[in-house]
């Protein structure tokens, strides 16, 4: 693409991009500067004004004279007014004749928003991974609660969510079946469950149920999720992170074939765990952070009517059992570390106010054993109950 020739001085003062400043943010502005370009071409002066009013426009140009820019422009800006407004999903989608024209335009996309740390853009091409592009399609992707409060968050979530269909991915059947009784039984929310130790004629029952109704949140673990295409899903809750970037991928990509261009995403991370946002960025996972969600009802009351049924209590003492166990298969130990791990705070999210025992493999190779050795001498010296460490 190139600027117009002759001296900026000399220029009509319309086309030149400051012109636009009033229509056009100032990060744009800059993007577009940084690209090096001053003065519009002519299909850009005459397009931009328009499309940035918000008129239809249908032009037509030969190659080279700046066309990329003239629809990009109003996209990015049409964007920025949606964020502006909290409108989540997908805000513009761009469609190209052919592979190339695609991934020549993504590259300018690019350009621009390098000086647009908020918006994420994702290039959809053939021959491509389709769980991988459904994934990024999906607004996503994170949440950040203290760990003893995850239970209260899920609470916030399920009120926020009442009125669509949801899944909700837990990392152990256990877990799975202590928060669906005490969300149905003690909080009365319109939720159903499903995991892998069910019997096929009751996973079939509730994949029924979930699949009729038009609101209500589906609590699940990965296997029992496997394979199904659900159509109309409006929200993907991560409430257990994922082992990496492809279970991700699939959690969300899968699903979201019924999602089409619009779903919304969100994966919940203790503090110290942050570090995955980081790692599902490598893998071109982009996510934005959920804020103001760290103000909760107190579900203390309910927590303790629960605890006072002896049944519940050991429920709850199993689902922290299998909450920890999964870590063992997790494969990254750096950011799932369960050396650094607050347990008592992990107990305390599941209604518990002192630590089961529980054993838990660290799994570290043979360049790691002076941190397993470390990891038992910790949990020899913790007071109390502890964690043991094989």
């Amino acid at each position: 693409m190139e600027s117009t020739m002759g001296s900026e001085e000399n220029v009509n003062p319309r086309k030149k991009f400051k012109y636009l400043k009033e229509q056009v943010s100032k990060a744009t502005l800059q993007a577009v500067k940084a690209m090096g370009f001053k003065i519009m071409t002519d299909i850009q002066a005459e397009v931009l004004p328009e499309a940035l009013d918000g008129a239809d426009v249908v032009a037509t140009a030969k190659t080279g004279s700046g066309k990329t820019l003239a629809f990009l422009i109003p996209a990015v800006e049409t964007v920025i007014k949606c964020m502006e407004k909290q409108i989540q999903g997908t805000c513009c989608i761009i469609i190209s004749p052919t592979r190339e024209l695609a991934i020549q335009t993504y590259s300018v996309l690019q350009e621009i928003l390098s000086h647009h740390e908020a918006i994420t853009s994702a290039l959809v091409i053939g021959g491509e991974s389709r769980k991988k592009q459904s994934a990024e399609l999906a607004t996503g992707w994170y949440a950040v609660c203290e760990t003893e409060y995850r239970l209260w968050w899920l609470h916030k979530l399920l009120k926020k969510t009442r009125n669509f269909k949801v899944m909700v991915f837990f990392s152990s059947c256990k877990s799975v079946e202590f928060h669906h009784e005490f969300f149905s039984k003690y909080c009365e929310a319109n939720v159903l469950c499903i995991h892998g130790k069910m019997s096929q004629i009751d996973r079939t029952e509730v994949i029924t149920n979930f699949y009729n109704a038009e609101k209500v949140a589906l609590f699940c673990t990965d296997l029992a999720a496997r394979g199904l295409d659900i159509p109309a899903v409006d929200w993907i809750v991560q409430f257990d992170p994922p082992s990496d970037a492809n279970e991700y991928i699939h959690r969300v990509g899968r699903t979201a074939r019924g999602m089409g261009a619009e779903g919304n995403a969100v994966i919940l991370l203790r503090p110290d765990e942050i570090e995955f946002v980081s790692y599902l960025k490598e893998s071109k996972i982009y996510l934005d952070k959920y804020e103001s969600w760290d103000k909760f009802a107190n579900l203390q009351p309910k927590l303790d009517a629960a605890m006072s049924d002896p049944q519940f209590h050991e429920l709850a003492v199993e689902a922290f059992q299998g909450y920890m166990r999964a870590f063992e298969v997790k494969k990254l130990k750096h950011i799932f570390n369960l050396i650094t791990m607050d347990v008592d705070a992990v107990a305390r999210s599941f209604g518990l106010k002192e630590r089961p025992d529980v054993d838990v493999r660290i799994g570290f190779s043979k360049k790691h054993r002076p941190r397993k050795r470390m990891a038992a001498m910790l949990a020899e010296q913790s007071a109390g109950s502890t964690k043991r460490i094989k």
